[in-house]
């Protein structure tokens, strides 16, 4: 392992620190969460491909790693940077230490970061493209990471969906409803909280026709959350508004983000984005206040919205969409991870209305 590495910006700043994980190079937009835990599920979370996270708690890898807090077949970010990484942990669950798992996954790591320093950086300047290297000058990686394309011009939802169309299996014998879950990027844990419910979930690849999806006869449709910028997903919008009507429909983050663009919606990119486990959002219907788990970086823009489509839900902090509903059909969108993982358990009850609306529908 060599004794030093290097995160260089887009914009030429230098942070030197210790490497860990695997020793390799890596390249991505440089994003911060501000959760206090649930590294590894962070680490598996679909939605960070294509990025370098940097986590702002100071210190990971304390419980280190277990197979049970997955979210992914594999680690999505393609680098992490800490202020110290436990090199010691200590959970019951525990198999590895944070430096096993990013280093038998292949992704390189960096501590003794001032990552507070970091953050800040990234709050003012927004976030940038960022190169995780130890084997070559910083000069010479900014020159290289100049020449690679930006975040914003990629695609990344093919390379994480799944390739062909599987059931989750849960061990029940019996459902009471059938759910295709559009795979954009996702969590495992949708799929759990869905067959809790009674559902059988079918995932499809993320370009599968809306012709396709109503011959397996769901009785709703979930878009999971994922990667990137939605403009990309036209071919997701194309079955998108295949379904409208025919089957109640849920969006989530990323899924939410393509149903603002079918109802007429543009969407535009955050500064530096909404990545936690602490983020307060307002029910308008209600006006209840909730803590929700989010990682995204565009959102819709709602004065582009189309007749039909409403504002259901509002961060608190900056005031931007974080729900829509249809008035006439089943359809309800957030941009927040009701699912969690990591963070708090608060707006799981999300899945249960989608539930209900799927059994109205069914009784119609």
């Amino acid at each position: 392992m060599p004794d030093k590495a290097f995160l260089v910006l887009e914009d030429g700043t230098v942070y030197e620190g210790e490497p860990f994980g695997a020793p390799v190079p890596s390249h991505g937009e440089v994003v911060f969460s501000t959760a206090m835990t649930g590294y590894q599920e962070a680490l598996t979370d679909p939605s960070f491909a294509g990025q370098i996270l940097v986590l702002t708690y100071p210190m990971a890898g304390n419980y280190g790693i277990n197979q049970f807090d997955v979210e992914s077949r594999r680690i999505q970010v393609r680098g992490m940077v800490v202020r110290e990484h436990c090199e010691m942990p200590s959970h019951w669950q525990n198999e590895m230490t944070l430096h096993e798992y990013l280093a038998s996954n292949g992704i390189p790591g960096l501590s003794g970061v001032d990552t507070r320093a970091l953050t800040r950086r990234l709050r003012i300047s927004g976030v940038m493209m960022g190169v995780m290297t130890s084997d070559e000058s910083p000069e010479k990686a900014l020159r290289r990471l100049r020449k690679l394309p930006n975040y914003g011009d990629i695609d990344f939802v093919p390379e994480i969906s799944t390739n062909a169309q599987y059931e989750w299996k849960n061990g029940e014998k019996s459902h009471q409803h059938h759910i295709v879950l559009l795979d954009l990027g996702v969590k495992f844990n949708i799929m759990r909280l869905l067959s809790r419910r009674d559902c059988r979930v079918t995932v499809v690849p993320c370009q599968t026709t809306a012709e396709d999806i109503l011959s397996l006869k769901p009785d709703g449709v979930v878009m999971s959350p994922g990667p990137g910028d939605p403009a990309h997903l036209g071919y997701v919008a194309r079955a998108t508004k295949g379904l409208l009507g025919k089957t109640p429909i849920l969006g989530i983050c990323l899924g939410h983000q393509v149903l603002g663009t079918v109802f007429g919606a543009q969407t535009f990119k955050l500064k530096f984005g909404h990545r936690g486990a602490n983020h307060p959002v307002r029910d308008l219907a209600t006006g209840r206040a909730y803590i929700t788990a989010q990682n995204h970086g565009y959102a819709v823009d709602p004065d582009t919205l189309g007749s039909g489509a409403e504002v259901s839900h509002v961060n608190l902090n900056d005031g931007t969409v974080e729900g829509l509903r249809h008035r006439e059909l089943p359809v309800l969108s957030i941009q927040y991870h009701s699912e969690a993982s990591p963070g708090p358990l608060d707006n799981v009850y999300f899945f249960d209305r989608f539930v209900e609306m799927v059994a109205e529908h069914k009784g119609r």
